[in-house]
């Protein structure tokens, strides 16, 4: 089988012409006196016995070919010209890359500003404007830089080729990160030298300021986001020893999340930002002296349920009332711990299904049924010594984090071209060691630069609230895991054996992968003495990319999407499988509850619930018969430029015809399906969504379930 596309070094696939290789040995052999074409010809036919017996199943790359022309030019006692030819690829990479420099910078900006890019929207949480196209570009110089200059060849060409992923190449910073509220409210706002400092808050709304000030400035230090937890706890004695009331409280948390929702992070993004809110008093909290003023008071945090009260009723209002549009506010992504003293009939817990059923705001953590543990929230920052041998989580759900925890990079694997490659289950597991090891090298690397630039000064906020961390364990992001994702299980499953992850068959072997991913990760903790996990990787951008890659490199490949191509996000469910979410716990239990990073279950309904009763059976009966750790219940929703709010999908108002943003969540988080990239966006099409109607009636006696 002969080769018939080379992939460049832009990642581009174009055909093979031999005739190049001739060329360049010929000029080569030239420049040091060789005069013989014949010869030139003669080689060449050897490089490309060579390319075809290492490559027929496969896509080489320009360097790959090159170094197998150096090994022939040697091999076969051409030493000088094997020399002369390598000074001619050091002289053109030189070149191209002076060249590069110039073409690139015009080239990106002609692709913004004509939207050519699908990376343009490859966030939804950027949009298109004089800030993203800045940040488009530096981006692109800063991926250069960890591509070229940090990652050795093997591992560039493995984030090239579409193998695995690197997210965030874009930036050179970590990727989430979780701060801990109490040394905040210890210390103030500060970390930088010659920067405004802030004492410790010692009233409600300096503190919500201050807080602000503080997720603005990490998020600029870090890619990703940015969480809080026990907001409510902390947050609620201000209330009390201000003397505030109600309205008073509504207008600070008003002005707070209207602060965290203004798109002034680079490339015209906002914050993105997560908290996780107790509802009462967390367990870990309740006995200790509350903060104000940075000093320890009388009281504990147990005396104030019912300024907690008071801040999560505000807190839900806000966020359902929306912006001056009506638009739903994207963050901060609330979180809410589902205990076993849950207070289900309460009038707080009343507002967060109201909030849920109209916009689906929360996350939801199972900390009735599944392995998390409310002491997993302070775990992280009061042990100094972590058993390397036992796999922790890093909590907080998809995209938040435990206090002074958080990630240091994500590379997420390819698996839909792994199962397309593969011929056995024994092949399949080895092609993912080998890019689990990849994975490990690079994120070892990225750890090491990380903490080189953290002492240096870069991320001077960053280093201050981790001092402590540093201080206990000689290296600032010791609490920060390293992680590996997964995206495509379901294609794997269908390009390996014929069938997809809703199969017996299929979810067995999805099972089967990930107990040996977590095998080898525990050994990669115990070998680098870094924390790792296994993550559902968002993938906004990575599962759209491997699916356009895979098809022009694989033409007969399985995707999904008619008119653009995407692969199903982790091990998640095809998108239009079922109706019934019980049906899908059923079926996506053991897979979620084996990831030891982010994950979640999406509960997309078609449009808003009637009743909050009805969030609460749902909820309910989710985590209490099943281990599935995160869940969300999310509707689609409409907003109208005229009208406001819409229940359920309207690309144009019912009432006026004018064109009208649909809202759903994209990866996690609530952004209009307008906005999003071509590959999600074709998802969005296929999405059979789920209805509430149709699953409770299967469960048999739903309608007589007691929320208790």
């Amino acid at each position: 089988m002969s080769v018939t596309k080379i992939q460049k070094r832009n990642g581009e696939i174009v055909d093979f012409d031999s005739s190049k290789i001739k060329a360049a040995i010929f000029a080569a052999a030239k420049s040091v006196g060789g005069k013989d074409e014949v010869i030139a010809q003669k080689l060449t036919r050897m490089v490309v016995e060579i390319v075809n017996e290492t490559y027929a199943a496969s896509i080489p790359s320009v360097e790959d070919i090159q170094d197998i022309v150096e090994k022939v030019l040697i091999e076969e006692g051409h030493a000088k010209t094997a020399k002369a030819y390598i000074l001619y690829r050091k002289k053109h990479e030189e070149i191209r890359e002076v060249r590069n420099l110039f073409m690139d910078a015009e080239r990106m900006v002609e692709e913004y500003v004509n939207l050519e890019d699908w990376r343009v929207n490859e966030n939804a949480n950027m949009g298109f404007s004089l800030q993203g196209l800045n940040n488009h570009i530096v981006e692109s110089i800063t991926t250069k830089y960890w591509l070229n200059k940090i990652y050795r060849k093997e591992l560039r060409d493995a984030h090239i080729r579409g193998d695995l992923h690197i997210h965030d190449l874009g930036l050179l910073a970590p990727y989430c990160c979780g701060w801990d509220l109490e040394a905040f409210l210890r210390h103030g706002f500060k970390g930088a030298k010659g920067k405004v400092e802030s004492k410790p808050p010692k009233h409600f709304e300096s503190a919500l300021g201050q807080l602000v000030n503080l997720l603005y400035t990490l998020q600029g230090e870090s890619a990703g986001a940015q969480a809080v937890s026990s907001l409510d706890t902390y947050l609620a004695p201000f209330i009390y020893y201000d003397g505030l009331d109600y309205l008073q409280v509504k207008k600070a948390i008003q002005r707070f999340v209207f602060n965290l929702n203004v798109p002034t992070r680079v490339g015209f993004q906002t914050p993105f930002t997560n908290v996780t809110l107790d509802i009462t008093p967390h367990p870990l909290l309740k006995n200790q002296p509350v903060i104000i003023g940075g000093k320890a008071m009388d009281k504990t945090y147990k005396e104030f349920q019912k300024e907690m009260d008071m801040f999560n009723k505000a807190f839900c209002e806000v966020m359902m009332e929306g912006d001056g549009a009506g638009r739903a506010f994207s963050f901060p992504i609330p979180t809410v711990n589902i205990t076993h003293d849950f207070p289900w009939d309460s009038e707080v817990v009343n507002n967060i299904m109201e909030m849920t059923r109209k916009f689906g705001t929360p996350y939801f953590a199972n900390f009735l049924n599944s392995d998390l543990s409310p002491e997993d929230i302070r775990s992280m920052c009061c042990r100094l010594r972590l058993d390397n041998r036992e796999l922790r989580k890093r909590g907080g759900g998809l995209f938040g984090a435990n206090p002074l925890t958080g990630s240091i990079n994500v590379v997420t694997l390819n698996m839909a071209r792994i199962g397309y490659l593969s011929k056995s289950v024994e092949e399949f597991k080895r092609k993912v060691r080998e890019l689990m090891e990849i994975a490990k090298e690079i994120c070892e690397n990225k750890r090491e630069v990380l903490e080189k630039y953290m002492d240096a000064g870069l991320y001077p906020y960053s280093r201050y609230y981790l001092q402590g961390v540093k201080d206990a364990t000689g290296q600032y992001f010791k609490n920060h895991f390293s992680t590996i994702g997964i995206n495509g299980m379901n294609e794997a499953c269908i390009n390996l054996l014929g069938v997809d992850i809703t199969t017996e068959e299929g979810n067995a072997f999805a099972v089967e992968i990930m107990e040996f991913m977590n095998r080898v990760i525990q050994i990669f903790q115990e070998e680098t003495g870094s924390l790792w996990n296994l993550e559902a990787s968002p993938a906004e951008g990575a599962s759209y990319r491997f699916a356009r890659l895979d098809k022009k490199m694989y033409p007969n490949i399985f995707t999904q999407g008619k008119d653009e191509p995407y692969y199903t996000n982790s091990t998640q469910l095809p998108v239009n499988y079922t109706r019934d979410i019980f049906e899908a716990v059923e079926k996506q239990e053991k897979l979620q509850s084996l990831y030891t990073g982010g994950t979640v279950l999406h509960g997309f309904i078609g449009e808003e619930i009637e009743s909050i009763e009805t969030c609460k059976t749902l909820i309910k009966k989710i985590f209490q018969n099943s281990s599935i750790p995160y869940v969300t219940i999310t509707p689609t929703f409409s907003i109208c430029p005229d009208h406001g709010y819409l229940a359920g999908e309207h690309f144009y108002c019912p009432h006026c015809d004018r064109e009208a943003e649909v809202w759903t969540r994209v990866v996690g988080f609530h952004r209009p399906v307008q906005s999003w990239n071509k590959g999600k966006q074709e998802e969005y099409k296929d999405r059979e969504e789920f209805s509430h109607k149709v699953s409770l009636e299967a469960v048999e006696g739903y309608k007589e379930v007691k929320i208790s």
